[in-house]
């Protein structure tokens, strides 16, 4: 292992993923996969009546990065609106390729270390991909 990329904040997060399970009946759900390294991390979400993260199950099969980021959503994503989850999303993509500031998210300063490795950037990207597109489905199922 490289200790700048796997520091024990990234193993402890990875251990410790919230939300370590598939919901029942999601208003939402997303599988995004990773074709550089084969990680892959699932989201279910459902929503409140003002659309916003009420449940939050992940199925999280990553790498150590992929691991850690999903434990990073699943730490701060309840409350949170769809275009919210979507910004976060759009902030990590464009921080980890160069052309934006750190995230306001929890946590993401964490993996500065992997900035220069462009290879690592998908898994670590996964969680909020996936759980943007399951906020955005299950939005579409609450009644105006």
């Amino acid at each position: 292992m490289n200790a700048p990329l796997y520091n024990t904040e990234i193993l402890r997060l990875a251990a410790t993923i919230p939300h370590h399970a598939r919901l029942p009946d999601a208003m939402g759900s997303s599988e995004k996969r990773s074709p550089i390294c084969g990680s892959r991390v699932t989201v279910d979400i459902n929503t409140d009546a003002e659309g916003r993260v009420s449940e939050l199950g992940l199925l999280v099969r990553a790498c150590a990065l992929g691991q850690a980021s999903a434990s990073l959503l699943g730490a701060a994503v309840i409350g949170k609106t769809p275009a919210e989850i979507a910004a976060a999303r759009d902030q990590l993509a464009a921080w980890l390729g160069g052309t934006g500031p750190l995230p306001d998210w929890p946590g993401f300063a964490l993996f500065t270390p992997v900035l220069p490795h462009s290879a690592r950037h998908a898994s670590i990207r996964l969680a909020f991909e996936a759980a943007a597109e399951a906020a955005a489905a299950a939005a579409a199922k609450v009644p105006a």
